[in-house]
């Protein structure tokens, strides 16, 4: 069982290394494909495409982090048939705006989607998502401990000189301080 993880890691964290880690144990998966966006249809990025995948193959060292050109799921999905039935992963904040996605009934007919809950996330929002699936049984989900970690945060915080060692996997902050990202950075549209 392949899993996808996609994303636009800016930077990459340990709470995407975690998701990833937990997917692994509780589905069983065969191997973990990670997808960096180049440029995400949902948000603005504030690193160059081929940064963040650097920064995203110094945190999954173990895996295959790849740049995907498409800007929507479903059409990265419709472009690789060989993938056979995939799961892709999302966290359960990401799940509850799955209904905005480009074309989300075509998205579970192609791959599977593994969401991570975690202890006290509201469940009811999670259920409205999924009585409004034409399949709601291609939606797996598991158990995450909350990490309260998120990538604006800390490129906030990286750009004010914070520390932010316990949130970041040790070869991406080489990388960032090495090269001085995240300090003054302007908007990459």
């Amino acid at each position: 069982m392949l899993g996808l993880f996609g994303g636009s890691f800016d930077p990459p964290h340990r709470g995407h290394v975690a998701l990833a880690k937990r997917a692994r144990e509780e589905l069983g998966l065969d191997g973990l494909l990670v997808l960096v966006s180049e440029q995400p249809g949902h948000k603005d990025v504030t690193t160059p495409a081929d940064v963040r995948l650097r920064l995203t193959r110094a945190a999954f060292p173990d895996d295959e982090v790849v740049l995907d050109d498409r800007a929507r799921t479903v059409d990265t999905l419709e472009e690789h048939p060989e993938w056979r039935d995939p799961v892709f992963l999302v966290g359960a904040d990401e799940f509850c705006d799955f209904l905005s996605w480009k074309r989300p009934d075509d998205v579970l007919a192609l791959a599977r989607l593994a969401v991570a809950t975690r202890p006290g996330f509201p469940r009811e929002g999670l259920e409205s998502v999924l009585a409004r699936l034409a399949h709601p049984e291609r939606v797996l989900f598991f158990d995450l401990e909350p990490l309260p970690i998120s990538s604006r945060d800390l490129r906030a915080r990286l750009a004010a000189g914070e520390d932010v060692s316990d949130e970041v996997p040790a070869a991406v902050l080489d990388i960032v301080r090495r090269e001085g990202l995240y300090r003054g950075s302007t908007r990459v549209h």
